[in-house]
């Protein structure tokens, strides 16, 4: 398991940048011990705002104040932040083009036996589709830091969905591949493409591990960037292999399994399997055990990638 969460490194990232530049200002929805800006809050309390359980006031107030100077960080579960203060979000922040960073916290399935209420399997969908707005789903902590210290530079507003708990590195300390809004290749292969965002990149790493074993060459390409989509990477590793794989943790529509679809079909026509959670309220459990049940681990990646390949095998028969 990974040492620390996603959400921490958010925290650990911004305390730094605030202590230097005083328009950083933190906001929390009556959730900063679940969005781990509790330490934000004690070391710059003058930067933190409490705006209590009110989404929607959360990101006007953002907005509010990116417009006098202000460089906010609104952090909220991603459930509710996606839905509650969707107007808000699409036009006080994404339309009004203002510098409001939107953290979506615990996103996925992440609140496990909360159910459907708190799961955001919608998200990706909803703010890709809002002009504007970049969409991102950093796979680890070290990612997570990159990512973070890119968005400080710039002045333009996004959407960061990260899980709840701590998750296992995809890559090391000191050599982390990072390029702003460019995917990053973590395996090269010929056979299988797994294009995978968030917390789904560990297990499609592993489940390349599992298909090597049995000869089949699998890349793994990280789409931590799913607003704005890197399309180049997208065609080239469709390009380079029999078939497509996506993996995401959300609904099987409007997300990256779709945009993927999409570039591939127009660019370079392969069979695409999109793996997502499925079109109904979610099982309750762990993570873990979410994924597992519904095949969304090492394991069961690399098993529907042997089924598509060999689909391919008996339709050139």
């Amino acid at each position: 398991m990974g040492k620390i969460a996603n959400k921490q490194v958010i925290c650990d990232v911004l305390v730094e940048a605030g202590k230097k530049d005083k328009d950083i200002v933190a906001l929390c929805s009556d959730s900063r011990g679940s969005a781990s800006f509790t330490g934000f809050a004690n070391e710059l309390p003058e930067q933190f705002v409490e705006t209590g359980i009110a989404e929607q006031n959360l990101v006007s107030i953002s907005a509010g104040l990116a417009k006098c100077g202000k460089k906010p960080y609104a952090a909220s579960p991603a459930c509710f932040l996606s839905t509650r203060s969707y107007e808000q979000c699409k036009v006080d922040v994404a339309y009004s083009n203002t510098n409001v960073k939107l953290i979506g916290i615990s996103g996925g399935v992440s609140y496990g036996a909360l159910g459907m209420s708190h799961h955001s399997a919608q998200d990706i969908a909803a703010m890709c589709a809002v002009p504007n707005m970049r969409v991102y789903l950093p796979s680890d902590r070290l990612q997570t830091e990159c990512l973070m210290k890119e968005l400080i530079k710039d002045e333009k507003p996004a959407y960061i969905r990260v899980g709840r708990n701590a998750v296992d590195d995809v890559y090391e300390e000191g050599n982390v591949p990072f390029e702003m809004d460019r995917a990053t290749v973590v395996r090269e292969g010929t056979d299988v493409a797994i294009i995978a965002c968030g917390e789904m990149v560990k297990p499609s790493v592993e489940a390349a591990e599992l298909l090597k074993e049995k000869g089949i060459s699998a890349a793994v390409v990280d789409m931590y960037c799913v607003k704005p989509l890197d399309e180049e990477a997208v065609i080239k590793a469709a390009s380079g292999a029999k078939a497509v794989i996506t993996v995401e943790e959300h609904a099987p529509y409007g997300g990256l399994g779709s945009m993927v679809s999409q570039v591939v079909g127009c660019n370079c026509p392969k069979k695409v399997l999109n793996i997502a959670l499925p079109d109904a309220p979610v099982i309750t459990g762990t993570s873990k055990e979410v994924f597992d049940y519904y095949g969304m681990n090492g394991g069961g990646i690399a098993k529907k990638a042997e089924e598509i390949l060999g689909c391919l095998r008996q339709s050139e028969q």
